[in-house]
């Protein structure tokens, strides 16, 4: 049975995961050796009846039969850590493990002082978090809550909204006392600005909130948010982040507030079949309730 869930598994990665069309790069993505993972995939196909790849120049494509099994790989394996997770917390063991989603700047900024307080009031609390600014960690189902800017759509997911995330340009004092702040959104391509190097999902959203400049505006190009803030706190140049996460910062200046000061939904999500657990829901009430203040404080 546990060869078949991961030859689900693998079917899923090669499918349409980062791995796509390489078992090498399956089993790296699954921690697996390559053996182990061609051993999987022969055992799913001899149980099946029926082949699930096939070979090509560009490497192994899905046939019709792994298409057909990919969504149930995904909700097999999700059924499996969430098993694992739940055994892991009662199974003579005084520790709850849950594991969470969020953007990397919210899992870095945010979270930890809240993780802090949450496990001095629950000791043997293990949190797994999974930073990553893709919507795939949500969609795949592969953690317990999540922490995202855009509503979820899924039927059966738990949603609360939080507050709303405030963004905005920002520079260190450092960069505005040697080139002056700009009067006006005009006068930022004058200045050196941090920016995205693809167009991503979020920053397709930017642009649906007013974001008016384009890839070749930026003198620093980095699809790391992180990378940006810390960019941005070097005093490189001027850059969009958000409030919740650089309000303490004397030393950033809020810039064009009047002119450029979108938002985004906060929320905080669950899976519908883990609200009967106490911890699970101990723990989505906490970080709800948490994540409320910080972004009400922000939004001032």
């Amino acid at each position: 049975m546990h060869g078949q869930v991961s030859g689900l598994g693998t079917v899923q990665v090669i499918s349409g995961g980062p791995a796509r069309g390489s078992l090498s790069g399956a089993a790296r993505s699954l921690k697996l050796t390559q053996p182990t993972v061609g051993r999987h995939i022969r055992e799913l196909e001899a149980t099946l009846g029926m082949p699930l790849f096939t070979r090509a120049r560009d490497g192994l494509r899905p046939t019709a039969a792994a298409v057909v099994a990919q969504p149930h790989a995904l909700a097999m394996a999700a059924a499996a850590e969430t098993l694992l997770r739940t055994i892991s917390s009662k199974a003579g063991q005084p520790r709850t493990v849950v594991r969470l989603a969020a953007s990397e700047i919210v899992a870095t900024e945010i979270l930890p002082p809240i993780l802090a307080e949450l496990e001095r009031s629950q000791p043997g609390l293990v949190v797994e978090i999974s930073a990553s600014d893709r919507l795939e960690d949500l969609l795949r189902r592969d953690c317990d809550i999540a922490i995202r800017m855009v509503r979820p759509t899924q039927a059966d997911l738990v949603a609360r909204k939080v507050g709303q995330a405030r963004l905005g340009f920002h520079a260190h004092t450092n960069y505005l006392e040697k080139n002056g702040r700009p009067a006006s959104l005009r006068e930022l391509k004058r200045h050196c600005l941090v920016g995205f190097d693809h167009e991503t999902p979020a920053v397709q959203a930017l642009y649906r909130l007013g974001l008016q400049l384009r890839r070749d505006d930026f003198a620093l190009r980095s699809d790391n948010t992180l990378l940006q803030l810390a960019a941005i706190r070097a005093g490189f140049g001027i850059g969009i982040c958000q409030r919740a996460v650089v309000r303490e910062d004397a030393q950033l200046v809020h810039l064009l507030p009047k002119e450029f000061s979108p938002s985004l939904d906060v929320w905080v999500t669950m899976h519908q079949d883990l609200r009967k657990s106490p911890p699970m829901r101990s723990m989505f009430d906490h970080l709800a309730e948490a994540l409320k203040l910080v972004y009400q404080s922000s939004a001032r």
